[in-house]
């Protein structure tokens, strides 16, 4: 059997299908087309698939908007599939995507373990492929990424700057998630390299509600190791969970988290007076999703985004927030125009959203 026909046929097939499968058709032709490499010059026959892990949280809707908005401006038609943290689900959900005939894939965060052989089907079929942090251990999959070691290490230097080098500390980790265990090496590096910061509690959780489960645990925690002066949850469901707990103890004033990540909702958070929360290094999530997209679209034009398509973090501080009157995501990216925007994986082709 010729299994290039196979896929052909197969994908001429699947645009006639409906349901399945959460299907957002985004846009319509858009201008100057004909200026375009194939196949964006005839964006209307292009389908891709973003396959979701992890959806609860305003990161991850403002990842879905940002992947949305570029899809819509590219012209091409956006299939989601959301898994909701169940990994095996989230696999059938690829081979869900092969046999729908999409041009491309974007995977979005998951377990190595169950997605690696999953991703080789789709490569095999003759999908392209892009993962946005979680590591499918294919060489002709770009890897999306947040520089999470950055992300670790501007929060925690922020940690050392108003803590000083000695500090007992709690820290929010689960294991498995390709940038949590990022975040874990810097992490681990820090531990390394001042010898006065003692570790007295690790804990975490990605039970659904995550900030309420993180909440039910630091309770505990704090109750434990009433030494603890800074806590680090190197994603922003985690400190939503410790701020919770901190905030229930009456200790909002004895205790620093530092974080990673960030949403309107947690500057609202870090600006409440008093506030646990004063710092988290993060990436604008919407720009991620976008990235993602325009780096699947370079692959299917035949262009290489390179292996690792890396969007560089910020340091978010409370007192920044404060001193220039930002109250949300928007304003956020008016005040740090380096969090509005990145060139990364924008050929001069690719269409921006918006326009």
């Amino acid at each position: 059997m010729n299994m290039n026909l196979t896929i052909v046929t197969r994908r001429r097939f699947a645009r006639l299908v409906i349901g399945g499968a959460t299907a957002l058709l985004l846009g319509g032709l858009p201008a100057f087309g004909q200026d375009r490499p194939a196949p964006f010059d005839k964006p209307e026959n292009v389908s891709i698939a973003l396959v979701r892990y992890l959806s609860t949280g305003d990161f991850f809707q403002a990842y879905l908007t940002g992947a949305q908005e570029q899809a819509k401006a590219l012209g091409v038609e956006l299939r989601v599939l959301d898994s909701r943290q169940d990994a095996a689900l989230q696999a059938d959900m690829v081979d869900q995507a092969i046999a729908l005939g999409v041009d491309g894939i974007v995977v979005q965060h998951g377990l190595t373990e169950s997605m690696t052989a999953a991703v080789q089907r789709a490569v095999d079929a003759g999908i392209k492929v892009v993962a946005f942090d979680v590591n499918v251990e294919n060489d002709k999959v770009p890897q999306i990424e947040q520089s999470d070691r950055d992300l670790a290490r501007l929060a925690l230097e922020q940690a050392v700057k108003d803590n000083g080098e000695s500090f007992e500390a709690a820290y929010v980790y689960v294991p498995g998630i390709a940038p949590l265990d990022r975040r874990d090496e810097t992490w681990k590096k820090f531990k390394d390299q001042y010898a006065g910061i003692e570790e007295v509690a690790q804990f975490g959780t990605l039970d659904n509600p995550i900030a309420n489960s993180v909440a039910n645990q630091a309770s505990a925690v704090l109750r434990a190791n009433p030494g603890i002066t800074v806590v680090f949850a190197p994603y922003d469901e985690f400190a939503k969970g410790v701020k919770i707990a901190v905030d229930e103890a009456g200790l909002s004033s004895d205790i620093k988290i530092y974080s990673a990540d960030v949403s309107t909702a947690d500057i609202q958070a870090m600006r409440e007076d008093p506030s646990a929360w004063v710092a988290t290094a993060a990436t604008n999530p919407q720009l991620i999703g976008e990235v993602s997209v325009r780096a699947l679209a370079m692959l299917l034009a035949g262009e290489d985004p390179g292996h690792n398509v890396v969007v560089p973090p910020t340091l978010v501080t409370r007192d920044m927030l404060l001193e220039n009157d930002i109250n949300n995501m928007e304003q956020l990216s008016q005040k740090l125009p380096q969090f509005a925007a990145t060139d990364v994986a924008k050929p001069e082709w690719m269409p921006a959203v918006g326009k």
